[in-house]
């Protein structure tokens, strides 16, 4: 096989079944194919993640789920994978149950004095970032828009959501908590203790937002999450256990534009 017929097979079947992707390259270029070896290119590939030339000065980490093979009449089994998004620099990679992959992979680039890390407060998102720079060279902020989902939850007031949602926009956690004193609320209890948890990552996002210090929401990362999705859970996808770091490297290669012919 050609060198650019296989990267046509490979760049199909980064966005399509492997059925699917033999009928567009067939089509495509006239020639057959079988979805069997479409797989078979796929896993024998050695799938690196990029290495930026530019220094990263922020960044997002989040999870997605992709649908694990069972035996049959058994019900499916979702397993859990982490993904990492370069703000500055549109690159992406993506573990299934080896953080230290992610990890390993942010750590050798050539990072900010200072790193900022915009997440939305999971305790196992939270426990990632911390092994990638020293705390004093971690900027953690609590991503805005989740924060605003937790409030609205909350319920009851809106005057008070909207007083809370002004006090938090400007940083002002204590006067925040203090809204809720006379709310009776189990939501308002946990947001409270929401807040206490993570009053060192809540920031004066308008203060942020106006010197354009960083940015103040992990959108970017919620949209990765979406792009590999678009892949590993189209309809009836179901991937046995071995083969999803793979299939997750072979995505993530895709999206990094990293798929092309020798």
């Amino acid at each position: 096989m050609s060198p650019y017929l296989e990267a046509c097979c490979l760049r199909a079947s980064a966005s399509v079944s492997y059925q699917r992707a033999a009928e567009d390259v067939k089509y495509a270029t006239g020639i057959e194919v079988s979805k069997s070896v479409q797989q078979r290119l796929v896993h024998r590939q050695n799938f690196e993640f990029p290495q930026t030339q530019s220094t990263v000065e922020e960044l997002s980490v989040d999870g997605g789920n992709i649908r694990i093979r069972t035996p049959m009449g058994q019900p499916c089994d979702w397993k859990g994978y982490k993904a990492v998004r370069l703000h500055n620099l549109q690159a992406l990679a993506a573990s299934f149950q080896e953080n230290n992959l992610v990890i390993n992979w942010v750590n050798n680039q050539s990072l900010a004095e200072i790193l900022t890390c915009i997440d939305d407060g999971h305790d196992g998102i939270w426990n990632i970032v911390r092994e990638f720079t020293p705390q004093e060279q971690r900027r953690e902020i609590l991503d805005w828009f989740h924060l605003m989902e937790n409030l609205y939850k909350v319920g009851g007031s809106m005057q008070r959501i909207n007083t809370v949602k002004e006090f938090l926009w400007q940083g002002r956690v204590d006067d925040a908590i203090t809204s809720f004193v006379d709310c009776k609320l189990k939501q308002a209890e946990n947001f409270c203790a929401y807040l206490e948890k993570d009053r060192h990552r809540i920031v004066n996002y308008q203060y942020y937002q106006a010197e354009q210090i960083c940015s103040i929401g992990s959108g970017a990362i919620e949209s990765t999450v979406k792009q590999i999705d678009r892949r590993t859970k189209i309809s009836g996808a179901q991937w046995k256990i071995d083969n999803v770091p793979q299939v997750l490297a072979h995505r993530c290669a895709y999206l990094n534009g990293l798929i092309f012919a020798r």
